[in-house]
């Protein structure tokens, strides 16, 4: 009987009484792969993009679309001179299935076309909703498919990528605003710019955002119109494999930010009525429209809607080898209410019946396809309502996540900086909600994404620093407030990085402090691009303080790579004190300890630690990194035998802890020195 008890259960006895569910679960995803797949590996089902869309074979062109409700349908473009010719009709095929076969000088590459579809009550012109390209006119905004079927198809340098590393340390990027000039970068900008910055500074993993098209360039690209297509305002397809592939080359992983929990509502670009009904790709009546982001909301229980978001998954992987994908809004995915309207302060609140569970099959077989067919590929879930098993294998009762963003973690710090003095930072609370994860589930932990700096919002040191990031950012200028936000800036990133579950996440420009919001261009800003793009001369600038801020996010990110600190799934608490505002923790041999005091530094300070010796790795106090360095790191630490509690030994070390510093120390060993 024990044996028929998902692990996860196993683990977590809190979970018995709703194991039930979670076997429904699993056999919900099991009974669907069987009915979609007739014996097949999902890898052979999910290949919907080699079937439908544009195509060019040996005998020439073939095209075909999905549309049940379509009674006549015409390519329409360039070739036509943008009028219907029966010559361009699609042939009606089995079950809603559309397909027209033309002699190879039919079509030429980058032409434009649309499709022309009629049915019962109407007619409208529509975007494939397989087409691999688009591209918007600059006067009239309208978007058209482009043939792209280049004379040489791109080469990569290295076909085979395999990544080295088993935690990412991830460099969120926007490819758009990536750029210092005010307009929207290129990928080949970010591929020749950005790049080697990401590689300077030692990240392992890019997580690229805004690759899927989206009409509206302010949405951030998370209002999708066509899945398959790369956006064009970066550039062209070739250009953003070769990205990938000099990312590769750096050894680099680069992951996509994947939207699969929503559409756009957009008629002539996206998918909403594409063969004149509502309800093709998505539900109807009151589940149709997401009440908090004004879009469409797929039907996950519909096989040809799996069926194109499994295929979705396969091509970006095949096509443009990215290294896995961050699935975005899953939290609106799992539940029928958005996630929005409970507070899931206990474990009822995840299996009472009001989650999507058509939902939850999807998101289990797209991660079982994503491991079967590139078994090195990592999935991410951004996820916030804590739904356990998420991030647990499949056999396991899981839903197969490798990762979960700590989706809690920026919260708390804009929490605490915009509600408490430093004084009442408490640090014991501070540990507890930093470690706070399932034991049986790895989590990428952040301190800030782009979410936090959206117009609304601000930065962590912006918010620090406010107006005088504006007059005290130079090196010769005494700014109490910018010592203090530098301080704190680097102890928040260390704190967050070293008691992370598995992985750590950046912004791009964050780690140097960029100030001010992201605000892309809209109506209301007078369609500007002053805050939708990267100041990357603040941290190049030797004079400037941000120079500080990119070292110490140098120094801090080539430790955690060669560090053993993953090794382990959570830190140990080593010493917390709320009237000290101390705090020190160990991961392996390497010890962690924070005075979050504001004003008073101690000499002396004991920690409990095991007998033996230790160095002191670096410090935020360090004055290569805009500290005053107080501490000498040249000296070799002792413990101190001080007597017997019960039947143990207690040793302490003995520190000086500079108010607000951070140190990295680690216990020397007779074998091996650790040099990091």
């Amino acid at each position: 009987m024990a044996a028929s008890i998902p692990k996860i259960v196993q683990d977590d006895s809190w979970l018995d009484p709703y194991k039930d569910v979670i076997i429904r679960r699993g056999k919900a995803a099991k009974d669907k792969e069987q009915m979609l797949c007739k014996g097949r590996r999902l890898k052979d089902f999910a290949t919907g993009h080699l079937y439908f869309g544009l195509h060019k074979t040996h005998e020439g062109w073939v095209f075909r679309e999905w549309a049940p409700n379509a009674e006549e349908i015409y390519l329409v473009g360039d070739f036509s001179s943008w009028k219907i010719n029966k010559k361009f009709a699609l042939t009606q095929l089995n079950f809603g299935n559309w397909e027209i076969k033309l002699p190879e000088d039919s079509l030429k590459h980058q032409q434009h076309y649309k499709l022309f579809i009629r049915w019962k009550d109407g007619e409208a012109f529509r975007l494939p909703a397989w087409g691999k390209r688009m591209v918007q006119d600059k006067t009239s905004l309208i978007f058209d498919a482009e043939i792209w079927y280049p004379e040489i198809t791109y080469e990569w340098t290295i076909p085979n990528y395999q990544p080295s590393f088993k935690n990412p340390i991830i460099y969120e990027a926007h490819v758009g605003m990536a750029t210092s000039e005010e307009k929207i970068g290129s990928y080949k900008e970010f591929r020749d710019h950005i790049l080697p910055r990401i590689s300077k500074v030692g990240y392992n993993t890019i997580q690229l955002m805004a690759i899927q098209e989206h009409p509206y360039y302010g949405s951030f690209g998370y209002h999708v119109s066509n899945f398959f297509a790369v956006s064009s305002r970066f550039g062209t397809p070739d250009d953003l494999k070769s990205l990938i592939d000099k990312a590769h080359g750096m050894g680099i992983s680069v992951i996509m930010d994947l939207v699969h929990s929503h559409s756009v509502k957009n008629v002539t670009e996206g998918l909403g009525l594409f063969d004149g009904t509502t309800y093709q790709y998505f539900h109807e009546g009151n589940r149709r429209i997401h009440f908090a982001w004004d879009s469409l909301c797929f039907n996950y229980a519909k096989p040809e809607v799996i069926h194109f978001l499994l295929s979705n998954c396969q091509y970006w992987l095949d096509e443009y080898k990215f290294d896995g994908f961050r699935f975005d809004g899953v939290t609106s995915m799992l539940y029928l209410d958005h996630g929005l309207n409970r507070n899931f302060t206990n474990y009822s609140m995840y299996f009472d019946n009001e989650e999507d569970e058509d939902a939850i099959t999807y998101l289990t077989l797209a991660n079982k396809l994503i491991h079967e067919s590139h078994p090195a590929a990592i999935t991410i879930a951004e996820e916030m309502s804590g739904m356990p098993g998420l991030a647990a294998p499949i056999e396991h009762g899981g839903y197969g996540f490798d990762f979960r963003l700590s989706m809690g973690t920026p919260d708390y710090w804009i929490k605490i900086i915009k509600e408490l003095p430093d004084e009442k930072w408490n640090v014991n609370q501070m540990f507890n909600e930093l470690i706070s994860h399932r034991a049986d589930e790895k989590t990428i932990s952040y301190t800030e994404s782009h979410d936090q700096a959206l117009v609304g919002d601000k930065t962590i040191f912006f918010r620090l620093a406010d107006k005088e990031i504006y007059y005290s950012m130079n090196k010769t200028s005494i700014n109490l407030i910018i010592d203090r936000s530098i301080a704190l800036h680097k102890m928040i990133r260390l704190i967050t990085l070293t008691t992370a579950g598995a992985g750590y996440l950046n912004f791009m420009g964050n780690e140097f402090g960029h100030p001010e919001w992201i605000d892309f261009p809209r109506e209301g800003n007078n369609w500007s691009y002053k805050y939708a793009r990267r100041l990357w001369h603040l941290a190049d600038d030797p004079g400037l303080k941000y120079h500080w801020l990119l070292d110490f996010d140098i120094r801090m990110i080539d430790f955690i790579k060669k560090s053993d600190c993953f090794e382990v799934s959570f830190p140990s608490l080593v010493h917390s004190h709320e009237g000290t505002q101390v705090l020190a923790y160990r991961r392996r041999d390497w010890i962690f300890v924070f005075n979050f005091n504001p004003v008073t530094s101690f000499t002396g300070y004991k920690i409990p630690m095991d007998a033996g010796k230790y160095k002191i790795n670096f410090t935020t106090d360090d004055e290569v990194f805009g500290g005053q360095g107080r501490i000498d790191k040249s000296l070799t630490y002792f413990t101190t035998f001080e007597g017997m509690i019960m039947t143990h030994r207690t040793n302490y070390l003995a520190l000086y802890l500079p108010a607000r510093t951070g140190l990295v120390i680690n216990k020397l060993s007779q074998k091996s020195v650790y040099e990091l």
